[in-house]
């Protein structure tokens, strides 16, 4: 086995392997928690664990038992203020894969029925995010791509109607009841409307972003759903997707993002 000696140390590569793997967990893990109070936590237990370290190879008995003691304690309590990073890294790591959104796979393993991807009007969405737009209304639209909804729609208001443009404008209405909260979109039909979504806790989101885009960027990292926002203050047009907000897209933008995004052509309607 390939291996170099410094002095005492002999060093293969699988060492210099388990020393890259790791330096760049951390780096990740550090990266899910910057710019919050979490982060220096996380900072202040990794020089704890250098000083065990040191202690251990220093054969200071007394007070490498102390600080086992508190490593083994601490690995416990890091679970806890690091739940929230904890989370969004498991959701990272669950997005990352397609292959839980293999029909087949799905299909023969989870034991769900899986239809042909559904093909999603488009344009009932686009021509009603314009009028919103235009009208400082203020909107939340949640597209379903291929993580399972059911659980925010029954946060809100059931609809279970076909897509529409005049609906959609129903809802987001000024004094429409249904106005408040997010209407979900599933296989080109309304699934719901008044839904709570998960508002996200990232702090590099700018703060004179409001509840509704938080709440768009919340759902973009718990699903893989696309998240329209149409900011009540501007009228402009937002789109969450995998954590990402872009803003003040033009509706062109929007139709081309959400047709990239969704792998699906907008089927053009007649008024």
């Amino acid at each position: 086995m390939l291996s170099i000696r410094l002095g005492f140390l002999e060093i293969g590569w699988l060492d210099v392997l388990d020393v890259a793997l790791v330096a760049v967990l951390l780096y990740q893990i550090y990266n899910l928690v910057r710019g919050s109070i979490a982060s220096r936590v996380f900072v202040g237990y990794l020089l704890v664990y250098l000083v065990y370290l040191v202690v251990k190879a220093l054969r200071l008995q007394l007070l490498t038992t102390i600080l086992e003691y508190f490593i083994s304690v601490g690995a416990l309590a890091l679970i806890i203020i690091f739940q929230q990073e904890i989370r969004r890294f498991l959701l990272l790591i669950g997005k990352s894969t397609n292959a839980m959104n293999n029909r087949y796979i799905r299909r023969w393993l989870l034991r769900q029925p899986v239809a042909e991807e559904p093909l999603l009007l488009l344009k009932p969405v686009l021509d009603a995010a314009k009028v919103i737009s235009e009208e400082f209304a203020g909107g939340l639209i949640v597209v379903q791509k291929n993580d399972d909804l059911e659980k925010y729609a029954l946060s809100g208001e059931s609809i279970n109607a076909d897509l529409s443009k005049t609906l959609l404008l129903a809802i987001f209405g000024q004094y429409s009841p249904l106005h408040d909260g997010a209407v979900i979109l599933s296989g080109g039909r309304i699934r719901a409307a008044r839904c709570i979504l998960p508002v996200s806790d990232d702090a590099d989101i700018p703060v004179a972003l409001g509840f509704r885009h938080r709440a768009g960027i919340g759902m973009s990292e718990a699903t893989d759903a696309a998240v329209l926002v149409i900011s009540e203050e501007t009228g402009r047009i937002s789109l969450a997707i995998d954590g990402e907000l872009a803003m003040n897209l033009s509706l062109s933008d929007l139709e081309s993002r959400l047709q990239a995004y969704l792998k699906q052509t907008a089927v053009k309607l007649k008024e």
